[in-house]
């Protein structure tokens, strides 16, 4: 039996969670999904801390989609953190953000980001775009082994 490959999506902006996913139903990425809302929310629930501590540690998210302008920590020191940490350092992070700034992309690799994809104004585009995030790091892209 397969198991189901989790993502995690950081997110705090409700639109582009909603459009993120609408996004993946109608690209038939059926995979188990958790929404964590803020920085601090993201670090408990990978490291099974705060409200998550009752979680599996050895369930880990196949893929991270992490913002970067995060309430409480932000998406970099999120990123920095699950960096630094054995069990959570080959984990696949994509950035998924709206910004354009060469710092924030520049400091995103030079943390360990595997991707950085700018989110699309257009929705059209935005679907294409999850559809290839899935495509890649759920199908195509061979994980570490655990």
């Amino acid at each position: 039996m397969t198991e189901i490959k989790m993502i995690l999506l950081v997110e705090d902006n409700p639109d582009d969670e909603a459009l993120t996913l609408r996004a993946l139903r109608k690209n038939n990425i059926g995979n188990e999904l958790y929404v964590v809302r803020d920085g601090a929310e993201a670090l408990d629930f990978l490291f099974c801390t705060g409200a998550y501590a009752d979680r599996d540690p050895h369930k880990k998210p196949e893929v991270i989609l992490l913002d970067l302008k995060l309430p409480k920590v932000d998406g970099l020191e999120v990123l920095r953190r699950i960096r630094e940490d054995q069990s959570t350092h080959l984990l696949p992070v994509v950035i998924l953000t709206s910004s354009k700034e060469d710092q924030d992309r520049i400091r995103g690799y030079s943390l360990g980001a595997n991707s950085y994809v700018r989110k699309p104004v257009d929705f059209t585009e935005f679907v294409d775009a999850v559809r290839q995030l899935g495509l890649y790091w759920l199908v195509l892209n061979e994980a570490p082994p655990k």
